[in-house]
C-alpha cells in the first residue's frame, strides 16, 4: 500500500523541442494552462528542490487536485510512473509518463507561515511560504480563485516517507541533480508550482535551489 517501489523511467524527448522552456528562481513561482496531450516535465536542477505543485480542470476551475482520489485509484500513496492524477470529480488530470527520481510525495502538504510557525519557531512567521506562493499564483489566474481553492498538494522530488505508526516524516531527499518527472495532460489543465523556499527542514537540502519546466505539444 505505501508503494515504496522506485518505478523510474526515462523520456525521450528532447529539450531543444519544447515549445517552452522556463527557469523558475529558488523560492519563486509558475503558473500555466496546458492543452490536452501537452507533456510537462519539471527538472530538479541541482538536486533535493521540493516543487510543490498544484493542478485544475482548467474549464471547470473548482475541480481540482485531488489527493485521496488519486491515492484510492492507484492504491499506493507515492507518485511516480504511471501514476493518474485525479481531480476531485474523479476525472484525470494529468498521467505521470516519465520519472527518474522515482517517488514524490501527495501527503506532507505545502509550508505556510502558520505551520512554519508550529513546526519551528514563531520567529518564521515572516519567512515566504508555499502557500502564499500558490495564493499568488491564483490571482493571476482569475479573481475567482482565493483560499477555498487551495488543496492539499503534490511535493514532486520531495521525501516524506510514512512510519509503521502512521506518521509523517520530512526526511533527506532521493532526488539528484537532472531529476525529472514528466506528465501528459488530458485536457485544459491549469499547473501552478510554488518552488519552495523552506529553510527549516531537509526537504530542500536547508538550500532552496531553481528548477526547469518545459512544455512539449505531444
Amino acid at each position: 500500500m505505501n508503494g515504496v517501489s522506485l518505478a523510474k523511467k526515462e523520456s525521450q524527448r528532447k529539450a531543444e523541442d519544447a515549445i517552452l522552456d522556463v527557469t523558475v528562481p529558488a523560492g519563486e513561482g509558475w503558473s500555466h494552462e496546458l492543452l490536452p496531450g501537452q507533456v510537462l516535465r519539471i527538472i530538479d536542477v541541482e538536486g533535493n528542490q521540493a516543487a510543490d505543485t498544484l493542478f485544475y480542470d482548467a474549464e471547470h476551475p473548482h475541480d481540482h487536485y485531488s489527493v485521496t482520489r488519486t491515492i484510492a485509484g492507484q492504491g499506493g500513496i507515492y507518485l511516480t510512473t504511471s501514476s493518474v492524477l485525479r481531480a476531485e470529480s474523479g476525472k484525470p488530470l494529468l498521467t505521470i509518463i516519465a520519472d527518474t527520481c522515482g517517488r514524490h510525495d501527495t501527503l506532507g502538504g505545502a509550508c505556510s507561515a502558520e505551520s512554519n510557525t508550529v513546526r519551528y519557531a514563531h520567529d518564521t512567521l515572516p519567512m515566504h511560504n508555499c502557500r502564499d506562493t500558490f495564493l499568488l499564483e491564483l490571482a493571476k489566474q482569475s479573481e475567482r480563485y482565493g483560499k477555498r481553492d487551495l488543496p492539499p498538494n503534490i511535493n514532486f522530488f520531495m521525501n516524506v516517507p510514512v512510519t509503521p505508526a502512521g506518521e509523517l516524516q520530512f526526511a533527506d531527499g532521493i532526488s539528484g541533480p537532472g531529476c525529472y518527472v514528466e506528465l501528459e495532460s488530458h485536457g485544459r489543465t491549469l499547473a501552478l508550482i510554488s518552488n519552495c523556499p523552506q529553510l527549516n527542514n531537509p526537504c530542500n537540502a536547508y538550500n532552496p535551489t531553481p528548477i526547469r519546466v518545459l512544455i512539449w505539444d505531444n
